[in-house]
């Protein structure tokens, strides 16, 4: 009994489930409204975000880095080491520095360091904190990316560094302060045709007594001519005694 009602009554059959897809393929680009009850579901639970303003993410920005912003004691040590640099370096230079290997970095030190040049690479804040209400405050946007700052005791070395940027393309010269004053890169390289202090003084002190001596010239060029025009009336004087004395001594002769 319990095996007829284990094989005919009790016995369970697993459905067979097929899916198929609804006429066809779906256009994903297309797709076919929803009904109308999902619909309104959809609607109502469609979420609502409140539109920003023009510029919020930028205040927004501005208010978290100045939240963010706290005083450092070795930036403000570093800075002052910077503005040690930029007061007591003759001649500095902006080097805009593009990507160089390590190895390639060092050797350019080494080439500069021969000429008694050093290489420093500062970071923006640094650079504020060290030139905020100075003369050199006009040096920030350089800082705006990667720069380097070459600082020389002898503005006469000028030379030396061109030759050594000319051979360092990714070292590129944006400007540079000789004795304190700021100059372009034009100005800067045209400093460089320029011949050292000695040479120019020598220059001057030429000009200045070439001009002495054309105007002591000047002055004394009618008086020299006044004497030369009387040397040579006197001369040609003597010539006309000396052979009228020679006629008349050779009549005399003659009758002896």
């Amino acid at each position: 009994m319990s095996n007829f009602l284990q094989s005919a009554l009790l016995q369970s059959r697993l459905p067979l489930v097929c899916f198929k897809r609804f006429r066809g393929k779906i256009n994903i680009q297309r797709p076919r409204p929803p009904h109308y009850e999902r619909a309104r579901v959809l609607d109502v639970v469609k979420p609502i975000y409140k539109k920003p303003d023009f510029n919020a993410p930028c205040v927004e920005a501005g208010r978290t880095k100045a939240a963010q912003e706290v005083e450092n004691p070795y930036e403000r040590i570093i800075a002052r080491e910077v503005r040690n640099w930029l007061d007591h370096s003759k001649m500095v230079a902006f080097i805009h520095l593009n990507s160089i290997k390590q190895e390639d970095f060092f050797k350019v030190q080494v080439a500069l360091h021969r000429h008694q040049m050093s290489v420093k690479i500062y970071g923006k804040s640094i650079i504020r904190q060290a030139v905020e209400g100075t003369k050199f405050e006009a040096i920030q946007p350089l800082f705006d990316v990667k720069t380097a700052l070459i600082f020389c005791p002898d503005e006469s070395k000028i030379r030396q560094l061109l030759a050594v940027l000319k051979k360092t393309p990714q070292f590129v010269l944006m400007a540079g302060i000789i004795q304190g004053q700021f100059l372009s890169k034009k100005e800067f390289m045209g400093f460089a045709s320029l011949p050292d202090l000695t040479t120019a003084r020598a220059q001057l002190a030429a000009v200045l007594e070439s001009a002495g001596a054309k105007i002591v010239s000047d002055l004394e060029c009618h008086q020299n001519q006044l004497v030369n025009v009387l040397e040579s009336y006197v001369r040609h004087e003597n010539e006309k005694s000396g052979a009228s004395q020679e006629s008349s001594k050779a009549p005399e002769g003659t009758e002896g």
